[in-house]
């Protein structure tokens, strides 16, 4: 029988020091009457989450509907372990004095294309999980040589 490991609940902090840590997460948004996730690199500026975006249907998501969900994850070196943080909060587009500050953040896009328009989600809610994998399939990989 597998031994049961606890999922230990991370405490706000700790979600915190995980969204600093990261740069690269999904937005969850509305559009009409549809839900999409989007990948996106962001920063984190007090309590919001600030990434750059084109036109497109992610800022005419937030544009239509303000309430966001973001998640960011990873597995760590080990393979053995996992983590994951979950915001959830509402998106504004920025403008003026506050979209120029965005250049002072740790926020620079990874594609090439101009992403002109700034958008801060002002984080409500946040709350993360450490977990413990169990990964029973792995006996069945070849060996590395």
């Amino acid at each position: 029988m597998s031994e049961q490991r606890s999922t230990p609940i991370l405490s706000e902090d700790e979600c915190w020091e995980r969204l600093r840590q990261t740069e690269f997460g999904r937005m969850a948004y509305h559009l009409a009457d549809e839900v999409h996730i989007s990948p996106l690199n962001y920063a984190v500026d007090g309590d919001r989450l600030v990434f750059r975006t084109a036109e497109g249907s992610k800022l005419l998501g937030v544009a239509m509907n303000e309430d966001v969900a973001f998640e960011v994850d990873d597995i760590l070196e080990d393979e053995e372990r996992a983590w994951s943080v979950i915001a959830r909060g509402k998106a504004h587009i920025l403008e003026g004095d506050e979209a120029r500050d965005a250049d002072n953040l740790r926020l620079r896009p990874w594609v090439s294309s101009a992403k002109f328009n700034v958008v801060a989600i002002t984080v409500e809610e946040v709350s993360g999980r450490d977990f413990h994998l169990a990964r029973p399939w792995r006996h069945m990989m070849p060996p590395e040589d």
